[in-house]
């Protein structure tokens, strides 16, 4: 039996004790180190040489992951990789715009959900489109227009500002243009972690491969008038800005009328599912944005010192992305596991469903950042919520804590805890 067995079975006969009313002489685990050795740098207090470094470096890149370099004395083993970035992801630069993204292949753990980062100019087009997944888009800079057709031929056109959403299911077609004076920017997560902007289904790719007679046919004009169309797809290209809103709705009336719900959905804007001294949580899953059956997501606020609390989420993995502010997590899991890492605006996070984790603002202002789920309702656990939802007795006997203290946690889940 080594040291660390004997320390924990030592501590576990004293929790029993406690719990049955005896007193128990043996020690505490020295706080914040639960396993021997530590990981972090508490090793070297001895000898402070072992955690320098003489290797090759690449400072920036290292400065932004201190809890990597140094981790807490609390890590312990590794996990997969959940940190990534689309600041170092290629861009795909156009005459109207560009784009970048991190799916699976670029990030092995994000198994249920990809990411793209798109810019469209002012009058920039994303072509008409589908996808074999669905979109889910959040806008992070400007004014966009968008359009998508339903399968009752029911069509939608609308505007979307900084902090809305939008959501298309799979096979829908749809478009995106920028409005003036700037265009747009924003995030897109597609409820695959294989989608790419690389497969998707581009009207002109179609267009251009089919034989000319066959176009005349379906459209029931001479071949001649596509006589000019384009043989490559255009994918993002620079066009006029759009006038008003309402003559592009009157445009694409129909006889249908119009969408049960609509596509687009102010989150940033909209009602606060929880606020502290904290910070805030902003929720819009199927139950307030009916449109969107198969993405959850959560628009999250913490104040400088403040955390998102302890928490796992049950029905699906968590997609994060950094929008402003400087964040270190902790994701836990079995073994045990626990390992510490640096996020900063433009990063990705992933946690796999039912692994603990908090996010600390570690900076000076306002750490911002969304959480999206592959699901349609948004669902978490809460761990001051739970142990304060069990007998205090029992919480007692696992943790070595007084009932009366216990008393004095949070009887409700308060999602962001303030320093």
């Amino acid at each position: 039996m080594n040291r660390n067995q004997t320390r924990r079975g030592v501590l576990t006969a004293g929790a029993t004790a406690s719990l049955f009313g005896l007193t128990s002489r043996a020690p505490a685990a020295t706080f914040g180190d639960p396993d021997e050795p530590p990981q972090g740098a508490i090793n070297a207090e001895r000898d402070p040489a072992s955690i320098i470094d003489r290797g090759p470096q690449n400072l920036t890149l290292a400065g932004q992951f201190p809890n990597s370099f140094s981790p807490p004395p609390t890590d312990v083993g590794d996990l997969p990789q959940f940190w990534a970035s689309f600041n170092n992801a290629p861009r795909r630069i156009q005459d109207g715009g560009w784009a970048r993204q991190v799916t699976q292949a670029d990030f092995q753990i994000s198994k249920e959900i990809s990411g793209v980062n798109m810019r469209l100019d002012a009058g920039g087009v994303r072509e008409l489109h589908w996808h074999q997944a669905a979109e889910w888009g959040y806008m992070s800079y400007g004014a966009c227009r968008v359009t998508v057709l339903d399968p009752e031929g029911r069509a939608y056109v609308a505007d979307t500002k900084e902090g809305d959403l939008w959501y298309f299911p799979t096979g829908y077609p749809h478009s995106l243009q920028g409005l003036g004076p700037d265009g747009c920017e924003f995030i897109l997560c597609f409820d695959s972690g294989e989608q790419s902007e690389y497969n998707t289904l581009l009207v002109t790719d179609w267009i251009a491969h089919t034989p000319p007679d066959v176009l005349a046919l379906n459209f029931g004009v001479p071949a001649e008038m596509f006589g000019k169309i384009y043989t490559h797809d255009l994918w993002i290209f620079q066009g006029t800005v759009p006038g008003p809103l309402v003559a592009d709705q009157d445009a694409v009336k129909g006889s249908n009328g119009p969408v049960p719900n609509p596509f687009t959905h102010a989150l940033a804007g909209g009602l606060i599912a929880k606020q502290t001294k904290g910070g805030m949580v902003q929720i819009a899953d199927s139950s307030n944005f009916k449109a969107s059956t198969t993405i959850a997501a959560a628009l999250v606020t913490v104040h400088p010192g403040g955390m998102r609390e302890m928490h796992w989420h049950p029905n699906a993995d968590e997609w994060q992305y950094y929008i402003k502010g400087s964040a270190q997590m902790t994701v836990f899991n079995t073994g045990p596991k626990a390992v510490t890492n640096n996020f900063m605006p433009g990063d990705i996070g992933y946690i796999k469903r039912n692994l603990g984790h908090y996010i600390k603002n570690v900076g000076n202002s306002d750490l911002v950042f969304l959480e999206v789920f592959k699901s349609g309702s948004y669902q978490d656990l809460s761990l001051s919520d739970w142990l304060s939802h069990t007998p205090p007795a029992l919480v007692a006997a696992h943790l070595n804590v007084s009932p009366e203290n216990i008393a004095k946690w949070p009887s409700g889940a308060p999602v962001v805890v303030p320093l």
